[in-house]
């Protein structure tokens, strides 16, 4: 058990917090949301509030690690599917631009940079929790793959790290410094065609 876990209290209005708490954080970003908000928004009490999450970066961080999860269980039922390399790979690229353009993750980023130094477990424990357990789903598909002789790999971890960087190509750098809002549907979709051609044009069979 973690400091992070150690901090907080479940209790039987823990998942209305984390509701309440998802919805203003979505609609506020961090700095924004105000613990008053939270609790009115999840039908608590600050008393109730604090008693589960006695800092409001746990709290965060504990929304954005459910969201990663969320889509981590995604990935692992999309993957366990029966479809061509390519046509999985092309919606697995749709949600991971999905979730690079959506606020809640730049939040997410950019609270993590900010308070590394001060709060290192807390960007450890949503890593763990979140981004690593999307990246292994996405190294076990790629390892399938390459044993049925769908993909000619010969480091799969590398290459499941070079696809979500192509996913995010754009996207992210953009976004998590403020030079521009949402992309576009048809704009994610162009850069998630793309993301695929060319992770298929390096390990592809050309047979």
């Amino acid at each position: 058990m973690n400091a992070h876990d150690t901090a907080i209290r479940r209790g039987r209005k823990f998942e209305q917090v984390l509701e309440g708490a998802r919805e203003v954080f979505l609609a506020e970003g961090f700095e924004g949301a105000g613990v008053d908000e939270i609790a009115r928004k999840a039908g608590v009490s600050k008393a109730t509030l604090y008693s589960y999450f006695p800092d409001k970066r746990l709290l965060f961080f504990e929304v954005a690690k459910r969201e990663c999860m969320k889509l981590s269980e995604d990935a692992m039922e999309l993957m366990n599917t029966p479809k061509p390399v390519r046509d999985v790979l092309e919606i697995a690229a749709h949600r991971l631009l999905e979730f690079f353009n959506s606020d809640l993750s730049i939040n997410v980023f950019r609270v993590c940079i900010a308070e590394c130094e001060r709060f290192p477990e807390l960007a450890q424990e949503f890593y763990r929790n979140g981004p690593a357990l999307g990246r292994a789903r996405l190294v076990e598909f790629l390892d399938r793959a390459r044993a049925r002789g769908q993909l000619e790999i010969d480091d799969v971890e590398m290459a499941a790290d070079q696809f979500a960087e192509l996913c995010k190509s754009r996207v992210f750098t953009d976004r998590i410094l403020g030079i521009r809002g949402e992309f576009a549907d048809n704009e994610l979709a162009m850069i998630a065609g793309e993301a695929v051609e060319t992770f298929m044009s390096r390990y592809g069979r050309s047979d």
